[in-house]
């Protein structure tokens, strides 16, 4: 749990009283490769975040896995829509290799949120966060080139074209895995 510790004061000051309380209220699951944490159609209860290990986020399209996100070591994820409008998700949560994954519940947040300004205040910038993240991928979808889009993701990851199968990365980065393995040629 030192990572969570970690992730969350780098987001927010709580309190001692609202520190106890909120960290107590998360879940801990150490789960094996291939481990769904959400599946389609069904309400994603958590906002998760992978201490240690990968969970991929992706949706059917035409028959295909279209992925959406993937969540490496010490990264907050869940599925947004389903999480706060308490409908079934589209999206699919599933890990890739063993992990060790922490959760706060729905339901124990809001709670939470309603009783602790200082965890109210915590999840505003978590949402806020989020929000730039996507806003960021959605950017680089619509403004970058496929090269540039593969270029970042090195930098920012260098990890994951290590730990991450191409096949998933070529979707992550909405590109054939042909052109990612010819984008991977001339560097």
């Amino acid at each position: 749990m030192s990572a969570l510790i970690k992730a969350i004061n780098e987001i927010s000051f709580l309190s001692a009283e609202s520190k106890n309380v909120f960290f107590n209220a998360w879940k801990e699951w150490n789960v094996p490769k291939d481990y769904f944490l959400v599946r389609e159609n069904s309400i994603s209860d958590y906002i998760f975040f992978i201490q240690k290990g990968i969970a991929r986020i992706y949706y059917h399209k035409n028959e295909k896995e279209i992925t959406e996100w993937i969540a490496m070591d010490e990264t907050f994820f869940l599925s947004i829509i389903s999480f706060f409008e308490r409908t079934p998700s589209k999206l699919i949560i599933h890990t890739i290799e063993p992990s060790q994954v922490f959760g706060i519940h729905h339901d124990d947040l809001m709670q939470l949120c309603d009783q602790y300004h200082d965890i109210e205040k915590l999840f505003r910038k978590m949402l806020s966060l989020s929000l730039i993240l996507s806003q960021y991928r959605m950017d680089s979808i619509q403004f970058e080139t496929a090269q540039t889009r593969y270029e970042n993701l090195l930098n920012k990851y260098p990890e994951m074209v290590l730990r991450v199968p191409l096949s998933y990365i070529a979707s992550y980065l909405g590109i054939t895995q042909e052109t990612l393995s010819r984008i991977r040629s001339t560097i």
